[in-house]
């Protein structure tokens, strides 16, 4: 599939058969009846009822504020989601769950946080030119870690949505963490070097690329 169409799938795709047009307004955001059967089926009773409270966190819409919609949208998933690795709930050591997965199952692991994030946020109006998903190495428990970083203005130090903690902080704020690499649907950037030319065709961005095939797909 081509970098266009791809582009086109974020703008315009949440998730599989929870529909999204390029250019809908968040209040118009609806998950289909038949995503909601079908989570049930596979994940359980309680699948539907996350996957609703996703929907109207999203048809609430952007604040005025940024920092108040990034403070709304990291609480929820912080608070809706429980941390598990990728091998005890999918049977692999490194899968990237779409929204839908991760708010069915309830659970996921940096990743996917990360990225549910990164599309509610776009839902909701935010900039893509403002979101970076963004791999890291976090110091404390010496490991590599993904978090979702927010420019309010390209060049300007970043603010971190991190699942380790709720506090949305700069990254000057966050010594634990060391940048490695970070990307959203236009590009990847080395460390700190966004701004000084993109890397579009890293294999780093495989992972990417199959999730939102995924996406475009329709499954669960």
């Amino acid at each position: 599939m081509k970098k266009a169409g791809l582009i086109i799938w974020i703008l315009g795709v949440l998730f599989g058969l929870a529909f999204v047009k390029t250019g809908m307004a968040a209040d118009r955001f609806h998950i289909d009846e038949e995503v909601l059967k079908k989570a049930e089926e596979r994940f359980g009773r309680a699948a539907p009822g996350r996957l609703i409270a996703w929907e109207h966190l999203v048809r609430q819409g952007r604040t005025q504020s940024d920092l108040e919609t990034l403070d709304r949208v990291n609480s929820f998933f912080n608070s809706t989601v429980s941390y598990a690795e990728d091998l005890h709930l999918w049977g692999v050591n490194d899968y990237w769950a779409t929204p839908v997965e991760l708010l069915s199952l309830g659970a996921g692991d940096c990743e996917d946080y990360a990225i549910a994030k990164y599309f509610t946020l776009k839902a909701m109006g935010i900039s893509e030119e403002k979101l970076n998903i963004a791999y890291v190495k976090a110091l404390e428990i010496n490991r590599p870690h993904m978090v979702l970083t927010y420019y309010r203005d390209p060049g300007e130090e970043p603010l971190i949505l991190d699942n380790l903690i709720n506090a949305i902080k700069p990254s000057s704020q966050r010594g634990d963490l060391s940048p490695i690499f970070s990307f959203n649907g236009s590009g990847l950037w080395m460390a700190q070097q966004r701004g000084r030319g993109s890397i579009t065709a890293s294999s780093r961005l495989r992972k990417w690329r199959d999730l939102l095939t995924r996406m475009s797909d329709h499954k669960i």
